[in-house]
């Protein structure tokens, strides 16, 4: 037996080992959908029968969410559970090669937690839908009817919001500002950046 032949009965072990075919793990992993997944079209032609018109997939925003409703001021994300590490039983990490999974699935996670206070910042309803809750019919039914409600569900608007009163002023004024100094700059939203 040559070197050449042992070598490949080698590899065939550690392929058979690993559950996989020489080569072929990298191709099932190529074949993985970024976008109209079949958990998004699920979610997608419930929300259309239910009424509501959306744009998918939009490339403007951070994260390109799933699912914008502009009307509602709303997103979605649909999320597989394993991508981006949701923490259920589904979102294992991978036994072989474990410190470059950990680091990517944990990049992954990251970024979305990034992305969505980006999308917030801006006045968006950020809504995640993950990819366990849709694996029953009744759990399926219960987290879309969930989800209908969310979407329609009215923003709190920004006019609710407490307007901040001479109490919540701080008690000394700034250091650089002059002691006859206008009570606006006691505010703690002011900024002298524009002074002249």
């Amino acid at each position: 037996m040559t070197k050449a032949q042992k070598a490949d009965r080698a590899a065939d072990r550690k392929a058979k080992r690993s559950g996989y075919e020489r080569g072929s793990r990298s191709y099932i992993m190529s074949q993985i959908r970024g976008k109209d997944t079949s958990i998004e079209t699920l979610t997608r032609s419930y929300l259309f029968r239910r009424g509501l018109r959306f744009r998918k997939n939009d490339r403007r925003y951070p994260g390109h969410p799933d699912i914008v409703l502009p009307k509602y001021r709303t997103m979605v994300f649909i999320n597989g559970c394993f991508w981006h590490m949701h923490g259920c039983a589904s979102s294992s990490v991978p036994k072989s090669n474990v410190e470059f999974w950990t680091a990517k699935l944990t990049r992954n996670r990251e970024r979305d937690a990034k992305q969505h206070a980006e999308l917030e910042a801006q006045g968006w309803r950020v809504i995640v839908v993950w990819e366990c809750e849709l694996k029953t019919v009744a759990a399926r039914e219960e987290r879309l009817r969930r989800l209908y409600d969310e979407i329609v569900a009215p923003l709190p608007s920004r006019a609710d919001a407490p307007i901040p009163s001479r109490a919540d002023a701080p008690e000394n004024p700034p250091e650089n500002a002059p002691e006859d100094a206008p009570a606006a700059r006691n505010h703690p939203n002011y900024s002298d950046s524009g002074a002249a």
